[in-house]
């Protein structure tokens, strides 16, 4: 089956939660874990640059990527909570995901796009090294990395 790409609306929203709960239940193997607050996806619909890329499979969300859009000296992208249910992983579903929103920094001129991994989500690692994001420090559990797509 063939995922479909969009962007999240406001009735998206138990969805993603749901999404993002199963996220961190892979990633720290432990329940329960707290999802999103009531008010915060909020920005993603606000209309401004930030917001949610979807994955639909047959009328159904299987996964999101948060695309968070950051104008300091140099602007960046920040990609956020990269979700995939686990039925619909290692189909490139994610790598999709994440091509959008390096076409999108393109499209806004932004050179750099920055994410975080667990040191222990190896799986994830690779896939980001495999898009060309490269490590750019730590920040407690967790790896930063980059990968420039444009001209600072």
């Amino acid at each position: 089956m063939e995922a479909r790409y969009r962007k999240a609306v406001p009735a998206d929203r138990e969805r993603i939660n749901a999404l993002f709960l199963e996220m961190l239940r892979s990633i720290y193997r432990t329940d329960p874990v707290r999802g999103y607050g009531e008010h915060d996806l909020d920005r993603f619909f606000d209309r401004g640059e930030d917001w949610i890329c979807l994955a639909e499979e047959e009328g159904e969300v299987t996964a999101f990527l948060s695309i968070e859009v950051h104008r300091e000296r140099p602007d960046y992208l920040y990609l956020d909570d990269l979700s995939v249910t686990e039925a619909s992983r290692s189909r490139g579903i994610g790598s999709r995901l994440i091509r959008i929103a390096e076409d999108y920094a393109r499209e806004l001129g932004v050179p750099v796009l920055v994410l975080h991994v667990e040191r222990e989500n190896a799986g994830a690692r690779r896939l980001y090294e495999r898009l060309g994001y490269v490590p750019h420090g730590a920040d407690g559990t967790r790896i930063r990395m980059i990968k420039r797509v444009g001209e600072e």
